[in-house]
């Protein structure tokens, strides 16, 4: 989120008001949809771990995929700046992901049920 206010300020300096809009409309849209995708993969995590793996690849691909579109479909608007807007997608994306990679890198995943059979 701080990615997305931070190429806010820059899309409003840079291309003035359609900048700043095209950059908050792109943060809106990454932040929604990496939101959903966690929101799912979380009750994937909690009802049937054996699944996680598979949802939580094809929610990214869906996701990417979406956004993907989002770039096309508003390729030729004049509401806001398109190129701030595609900017800011790529880079609120590439931001969340690793912030994702991070965090799962520092969590304990347990493999071995405790208190388990053994």
């Amino acid at each position: 989120m701080a990615i997305g206010v931070v190429a806010v300020v820059v899309g409003l300096a840079v291309s003035g008001a359609g900048g700043a809009v095209g950059a908050a409309i792109g943060m809106v849209i990454v932040v929604v949809f990496f939101s959903i995708g966690q929101l799912i993969l979380g009750s994937v995590l909690r009802n049937n771990p054996q699944m996680a793996m598979t949802v939580a690849m094809m929610t990214y691909l869906v996701k990417l995929g979406v956004l993907f579109v989002f770039i096309i479909v508003f390729a030729d608007t004049t509401m806001f700046d398109t190129k701030v807007f595609a900017a800011t997608v790529v880079v609120c994306t590439i931001a969340w992901t690793a912030a994702e990679v991070w965090v799962f890198s520092r969590t304990k995943v347990l493999y071995v049920e405790p208190g388990g059979p053994s």
